[in-house]
């Protein structure tokens, strides 16, 4: 791996004791929550690897629910979260899993709120780096440090190119876009990590390219 600054080697300003098994899973559990737009009624948290041995240790548990209340790392609240989490009627439910994962500190998250649906699993990277690798059963590979734009769309013709126009009209420079799908001719999922931070316009316009079924973001 490396580092661009002293910074991915120390740290994060966190609620310790761990970058990686705290601050990396508070991430995971907020990118979580960016994505899904609100606070989710029930949410399923399964823990692989080291995360499922030492997660009561070094504070896993109460980070990734943390994220998913929207707090930050450094948050004091992230101490009291299960609490917090009770007084928003959110609904923690944790698994330890013995399934061997490709790597150690991985988290599947599972988000409902009525017929509302979010799956999600995240890895903690080391310094508070996470990437998310799997969304809603589509394979991508997402940082989280940067704001990001998820556009599920039929796999048609034409697609990439509409939604590469429209951000150019808007001025965004595309640090990173991938697109992922399940078969050839259905749904696909378009990840995109751009520089600059997403505007509600920008997104509206999204929505009603041909083809595109939902645009979702998430912000550094």
């Amino acid at each position: 791996m490396k580092y661009r600054t002293v910074f991915d080697i120390i740290g994060p300003v966190m609620i310790g004791p761990s970058s990686s098994h705290t601050a990396g899973a508070a991430r995971i559990g907020k990118v979580a929550r960016a994505l899904f737009a609100e606070v989710p009624e029930r949410a399923d948290v399964h823990f692989y690897g080291s995360f499922a041995k030492t997660y009561r240790g070094h504070g896993t548990d109460v980070a990734v629910v943390g994220g998913l209340l929207d707090y930050e790392t450094n948050d004091e609240r992230i101490r009291d979260a299960f609490h917090h989490a009770k007084e928003a009627a959110m609904d923690v439910h944790l698994h330890e899993e013995e399934a061997v994962v490709h790597h150690p500190n991985t988290c599947r998250i599972k988000l409902t709120k009525g017929d509302k649906r979010l799956d999600l699993v995240g890895v903690s990277i080391g310094g508070g780096k996470i990437e998310i690798v799997e969304l809603n059963g589509f394979d991508l590979r997402l940082s989280g440090n940067h704001p990001a734009i998820l556009v599920a769309h039929l796999d048609r013709y034409g697609v990439i190119a509409a939604v590469s126009n429209l951000l150019a009209k808007h001025q965004l420079n595309i640090g990173h876009m991938e697109v992922s799908r399940k078969e050839k001719g259905e749904t696909a999922l378009m990840v995109i990590e751009v520089d600059q931070n997403v505007d509600k316009a920008l997104l509206l316009e999204l929505e009603r390219l041909p083809h595109i079924t939902h645009v979702s973001k998430i912000h550094d």
